[in-house]
């Protein structure tokens, strides 16, 4: 739970939000979640959709806005065409920036100036950073909650950070402490520390955007955990966000795993089906740990070899449809037969004969070389070349959202 607090040094813990359905002050103001996402991010290509933990970059917080249920309209501004595909898929709706603010010098400001240019019913902008991928419903929930009913007029994140520090100085000069008493140097645990902005979230009104400021008039913070306090800007920061997210990125609204349904080449089936590999599955252990401990039904169905001699692919598209209607039916009868839904399965799929379950499916996995039509409805892509590889990825996947719905109940 985060705390928020007014310009001064008093703060207090936030409540958990709940959606105003009453007009406050006789008025219900527009409330706009943006996310800017340039194509030309220099520092890493593309940054804003490449793969974190299966998800795209822009994914993780477009599914903490959309989830909130507290904005009337969630944007993504960007210039690029793949980023606003990726954008759609996850709910949002796309302002095609123009080229005056897509440049490397062009500010967040200015860009936020323009989506509010040409969306006037906004009067409260939430320019959310996907850069910041452990956001969560909540804590937008709590900000907007704010905004609402304290009538703050912007509220920003922060983190508290224990970093000691001291004054640069140019050669010839002595450094000063800026922040602590060398002599009375205090330990962690008897100092509270400092505010500094994590960079997750800015909140202002339309009002106070026009005069060129993000922070002013009646301004809060909002204090989000460390853990949730994630920065993504350079390569190396990457894996270490990988982890992260991993732990406690917000994962969508979790439902229990009953059935795991794996769609993949023959031969890879049959080694998987046979009683040797059903005795300990080697290679595999995250699906010994799935089937066992969390018992879940696993089923592999054999992807339609649509190869001709030469390898190349000869399939109409009658017969792909046919095929995946057909794969539909089996698996239907499997959900009705085990009395769950498709609230409770998950797919895991590479050619369009999977592309019908996966869209049912609530968790929906793919390599990342899958058919184009697997990877626009997948939830998850993987990361490996190899299937094998990928669906012990895809496995361990739908392990760790086992153990937070675990975590979530308990």
């Amino acid at each position: 739970m985060g705390r928020v607090g007014t310009q001064g040094p008093k703060a207090k813990k936030a409540k958990p939000g709940v959606r105003q359905s009453q007009r406050l002050r006789g008025k219900q103001r527009h409330f706009a979640a943006l996310i800017l996402a340039r194509g030309g991010s220099k520092g890493i290509p593309l940054k804003n959709i490449k793969l974190l933990a299966g998800v795209p970059l822009l994914g993780w917080v477009l599914r903490a806005a959309v989830d909130c249920g507290e904005f009337d309209s969630v944007w993504v501004s960007t210039d690029n065409q793949d980023i606003e595909s990726v954008a759609r898929k996850f709910g949002a709706q796309v302002h095609r920036r123009s080229p005056e603010v897509s440049k490397d010098t062009t500010s967040s400001l200015d860009t936020i100036l323009e989506f509010l240019e040409y969306h006037k019913e906004v009067e409260v902008v939430g320019h959310l950073q996907c850069t910041s991928p452990c956001l969560h419903p909540n804590h937008l929930k709590d900000v907007v909650k704010m905004l609402r009913e304290e009538q703050y007029e912007s509220v920003f994140s922060v983190v508290r950070r224990h970093h000691f520090r001291w004054k640069e100085v140019s050669e010839g000069e002595v450094t000063q402490p800026l922040n602590l008493n060398p002599a009375k140097r205090p330990r962690r645990q008897d100092w509270k520390g400092e505010l500094c902005e994590n960079g997750s979230f800015y909140f202002a009104t339309t009002q106070l955007v026009n005069t060129r400021c993000l922070q002013g008039g009646k301004v809060a913070y909002y204090e989000m955990e460390s853990q949730y306090s994630v920065d993504i800007d350079v390569d190396i920061d990457w894996p270490i966000a990988e982890q992260r997210v991993k732990r406690y990125g917000y994962y969508g609204k979790i439902e229990e795993v009953k059935l795991l349904v794996c769609n993949l080449n023959e031969q890879l089936v049959k080694f998987l089906n046979s009683s040797t590999v059903n005795a300990y599955l080697p290679g595999i252990p995250a699906l010994e740990t799935l089937k066992g401990k969390k018992q879940v039904s696993v089923k592999f169905f054999p992807n339609t070899d649509t190869s001709s001699n030469d390898g190349e692919k000869h399939s109409s598209d009658k017969e792909m449809k046919e095929c995946a209607q057909n794969k539909l039916r089996t698996v239907e009868n499997l959900v009705n037969k085990l009395g769950i839904t498709w609230k409770n399965v998950a797919c895991f799929g590479s050619t369009e004969c999977d592309l019908e379950c996966l869209k049912k499916a609530e968790v929906r996995g793919a390599c990342h070389n899958a058919a184009s039509s697997i990877l626009e409805v997948a939830n998850y892509i993987c990361t490996h070349d190899t299937e094998i590889r990928s669906l012990e990825e895809f496995v361990q996947h739908v392990l760790l959202l086992l153990e937070k719905l675990e975590n979530k109940s308990s």
